[in-house]
């Protein structure tokens, strides 16, 4: 079981990694038009239409990466302190009173839009128009990815209540810990604030 719930963490992590590198796409983008624009004065009428669909892309393929490293936002202020069986039981009635219904709507909605956009070869209404359906089929993808993603949540909740801990997950990269790195680099608090003395003063004196 554990194997199989690492597996689609690995899933997602791979997914979300891979369309990670539209956010250099999209920088490229972005840059050459601003320089083709105010440089060169040859705006293009697709690049906006371009930019939208491809930050849309990453926003909704990053769910279910983001679910499984567990980064979605949450009231961490009193469930932080609760028992690990505690927050496995409200993940649990939360995940099957919102997050199921919301999701399995969005994935069939989204693929019906998907479908009726490619019946019709949809396409932006600029003059350089780009087609819209590639773009639409992004959704019950996003969507079935963090159905699957969300139902490996559903097991974890099932096997902390059963065993009284959280089963391990699929890691990535984290957030620097500022306590670690000065730990790491032998810097204390103390040092810190007398280089920071040390800049007041040679400011004052300037």
């Amino acid at each position: 079981m554990q194997r199989l719930l690492l597996g689609v963490d690995r899933l997602s992590t791979t997914l979300g990694q891979l369309f990670a590198w539209l956010i250099v796409g999209l920088t490229l983008l972005i840059s050459a038009e601003v320089f083709s624009r105010y440089v060169l004065n040859n705006p293009h009428d697709w690049a906006l239409d371009a930019q939208v669909q491809m930050y849309g892309t990453l926003f909704m393929l990053a769910g279910a990466y983001t679910l499984a490293k567990n980064g979605h936002v949450r009231g961490d202020v009193l469930y932080g302190f609760f028992r690990p069986r505690t927050q496995a039981l409200l993940d649990l009635l939360l995940y099957l009173v919102f997050f199921l219904p919301g999701i399995v709507a969005l994935t069939w909605a989204g693929w019906n839009f998907a479908q009726d956009a490619l019946a019709i070869r949809e396409s932006t209404f600029s003059a350089t128009p780009l087609p819209v359906y590639p773009f639409k089929f992004m959704i019950p993808l996003a969507g079935g990815l963090l159905l699957l993603q969300g139902i490996v949540e559903i097991v974890r909740c099932v096997l902390c209540l059963r065993n009284g801990a959280w089963p391990s997950r699929e890691h990535d990269v984290e957030e620097v810990d500022v306590d670690k790195l000065k730990a790491m680099v032998h810097v204390k608090d103390e040092d810190i604030a007398a280089l920071d003395e040390f800049v007041v003063r040679q400011e004052s004196h300037r």
